[in-house]
């Protein structure tokens, strides 16, 4: 049975503004069993540690979302095409608790796979929407255990996601690409970015990446939507973009 973490309250603060801290850089201090703990907002591991925070943080201070922008710009792709949602199989690449997932079964995606670096995120998947997910891979997609890689590749994904975990490190351009390989030709790539990471001058990779994918139909296209992924931890807005497509044989 799904938790219902949003009925988890925690004591969370955040530090005066002073405008000098970028998005990889917040923080915030939490009450933990009475003790005051100081975590970045890209402490997934210890943050997901602690039942109901993620959802708290992000969900119900933050306004994230992402998810549901994502999930919604997916179905109605899939949906449009004349395909049921329910017989495509989704590599939720970055699941982290399962948030994604979760969004995905909500619109009738019902075979999800799970991929995220973090132990961490694994076991609160585990925790908090116990089989949710037909299957989840805490591993490196660049050097995966070899029945992970066997299972990922004779797996016939026919769509995959990736919400809010672009740009910053968490997965980097060439675990995206590789991700994207597991899809089947004609499958469905849906991810969100932020805009930042789209433009000319950035430098993590995934404006080149992305440019050469949508430019060559190395994905094809079929939706766009330029949104609030959520709050900073001044209030101020963080705007990302989500993007469908069909992945072409290269």
């Amino acid at each position: 049975m799904t938790m219902t973490l949003t009925t988890l309250k925690h004591q969370v603060r955040f530090p005066p503004s002073d405008g000098r801290l970028s998005q990889d850089e917040e923080w915030c201090e939490v009450i933990v069993d009475g003790e005051a703990r100081w975590l970045r907002f890209h402490d997934y591991g210890e943050i997901y540690a602690i039942p109901g925070l993620y959802e708290h943080l992000f969900y119900e201070r933050l306004k994230c979302q992402s998810p549901g922008v994502v999930g919604d710009l997916l179905a109605d792709a899939v949906e449009a095409a004349g395909q049921d949602t329910a017989a495509l199989r989704v590599l939720d690449l970055g699941a982290g608790n399962g948030i994604m997932g979760e969004a995905l079964s909500k619109r009738g995606f019902e075979d999800i796979v799970g991929v995220d670096i973090s132990p961490e995120a694994g076991e609160a998947a585990e925790r908090d929407r116990p089989g949710l997910y037909a299957g989840y891979h805490v591993c490196d997609l660049l050097s995966p255990p070899g029945d992970v890689r066997r299972d990922l590749e004779r797996t016939r994904f026919g769509a995959m996601t990736s919400v809010a975990a672009l740009g910053f490190g968490d997965v980097p351009p060439e675990v995206f690409e590789t991700a994207c390989g597991f899809v089947e030709d004609g499958g469905w790539i849906a991810f969100t970015i932020k805009q930042d990471f789209l433009d000319e001058a950035d430098e993590s990779g995934f404006e080149e990446l992305l440019a050469d994918m949508l430019e060559t139909d190395g994905i094809d296209e079929r939706g766009r939507r330029r949104y609030q992924h959520r709050l900073d931890s001044h209030g101020k807005p963080l705007h990302y973009v989500a993007i469908v497509g069909v992945k072409r044989s290269t």
